[in-house]
């Protein structure tokens, strides 16, 4: 008899969309994130952030219990939210809910209304957010976080700001944009500023809410700006801040890749040029020269290389289009986001044609491995959870994206912009040539002596 199986993912690919949201939070100056959903959901996202991040991380619970969980968690919200606000006194609150609390059915905006209504509030904003773990991924619940955050406060207006929209960054890449955009002496809002909040330095008073992040003000002003830059391209328009502001207040929106790689520096650069009516400075030419230089110098140990990369898909097609840049083949393309656009972009971008790479979306890393070891990967490039594919394969991982738990640095890490690029690019050479050196005696034997 037929039977028919649901596709299980064994160590998923992905994390789950509240956690998107918490990232994308951390960037609001003095905000905080209340999650709608058991104790246990917090403490998962605390954790991830905390040893990737290395700073101290603070989500509130409604801690919901069997109880709230069969009559409702409605007053578990209200107290939790109450007891957030005596103890951390935010300026904005985005509350979020988990699986649990969309399986029973909880209407966040009404509770977050209710509550609101019937308690002093002061000047704190709430912006609730629908995150159900199983709705989507960490992709989806950051851009959408931030798509409800300017859909809350952007307001009409005018003024001569550009909009950043940052993608899901490292706090040094994000200081790197900054350092690019100041060099144009422009006026910008960048949503969501991670840039402190997630790599603070080191001080003798401890502040339970970090200091720096976006400011309410400049999400206001973000509905009166002359342009937006959306930092990704593969968000859906229905999640994208960029074209809300686009559709509600007339801003024109661009979208651009993660600037990582020398085609997609380019193009934000370039962007920049355009919109602001300014040149590049002096630094950001001689930093793409030397870049050009590093791409000369190490192409031909690149040309041995056939790359497995993984993680959310921003950061896979554009550590893709650096790897198509410098020679090295990208075999496989895997990502727990379910995306069609990657096959499309880098056939456009590289006359590719579908079959040349094997993309797989809401996949597994036991399904990577699989095809790892099929299509003869040497090298992998993604963040810790594949980890496990080098210790029982031997093949390198060059550590990426989020989350990096086993090893220091990933909050400090720079890889946008051509000296980002161009630092990826030789961790990326020297992996391969450690591997290459490690065991070509070996190899030499095999092929001439055993073959």
């Amino acid at each position: 008899m037929a039977r028919n199986f649901v596709n299980l993912n064994v160590n998923p690919c992905k994390m789950c969309m509240p956690m998107g949201a918490a990232i994308a939070f951390k960037g609001i100056e003095k905000a905080i994130l209340m999650m709608h959903g058991s104790q246990g959901c917090s403490t998962y996202m605390r954790r991830h952030m905390a040893t990737h991040y290395n700073e101290p991380v603070d989500i509130a619970s409604s801690s919901l219990t069997e109880r709230g969980t069969v009559y409702g968690g409605e007053d578990n919200l209200k107290k939790g939210l109450k007891n957030t606000i005596e103890l951390y006194n935010p300026k904005v609150i985005g509350v979020v809910t988990t699986c649990l609390a969309e399986t029973i059915g909880e209407d966040i905006e009404r509770l977050v209304n209710e509550f609101v209504e019937q308690e002093e509030v002061g000047e704190i904003s709430f912006v609730p957010v629908a995150t159900p773990g199983y709705g989507g991924t960490e992709f989806e619940g950051y851009y959408l976080s931030l798509r409800k955050m300017v859909e809350r406060f952007a307001t009409e207006g005018s003024n001569d700001k550009l909009n950043i929209i940052a993608g899901n960054l490292t706090p040094g890449d994000i200081r790197r944009i900054k350092d690019i955009l100041e060099s144009f002496s422009v006026d910008y809002n960048l949503l969501p500023d991670i840039s402190e909040t997630l790599d603070g330095g080191y001080s003798d008073d401890y502040h339970k809410l970090p200091e720096g992040g976006t400011t309410i003000e400049e999400i206001r002003s973000m509905g009166g700006a002359k342009a937006t830059i959306e930092l990704g391209v593969l968000a859906g328009e229905n999640i994208s801040p960029g074209k809300f502001l686009e559709d509600q207040f007339g801003v024109p929106v661009y979208r651009v890749p993660l600037p990582i790689g020398l085609a997609n520096v380019d193009k934000f650069i370039n962007l920049l040029v355009e919109i602001t009516g300014r040149k590049t400075n002096a630094k950001l030419t001689k930093d793409r020269g030397r870049m050009l230089d590093a791409m000369v110098d190490s192409h031909k140990y690149n040309a041995q290389g056939r790359a497995a990369i993984f993680g959310q898909p921003e950061l896979v097609y554009t550590i893709a289009t650096l790897c198509l840049e410098n020679g090295i083949f990208p075999a496989l393309l895997a990502t727990g986001v379910e995306t069609s656009r990657l096959s499309e972009l880098l056939k456009k971008d590289f006359e590719l044609a579908a079959e040349d790479i094997l993309i797989i979306d809401d996949t597994d890393f036991q399904t990577i491995r699989d095809y790892v070891n099929k299509l003869g990967v040497n090298i992998l490039i993604g963040h810790s959870d594949g980890k496990f594919i080098t210790e029982k394969d031997g093949i390198p991982l060059v550590r990426v994206g989020f989350p990096i738990h086993d090893r220091m640095g990933a909050q400090r890490k720079v890889n946008v912009a051509y000296d980002g690029s161009v630092s990826l690019l030789d961790q990326i050479t020297n992996t391969l040539l450690e591997s290459k050196y490690s065991s070509y005696r070996e190899d030499m034997y095999d092929e001439y002596f055993t073959g």
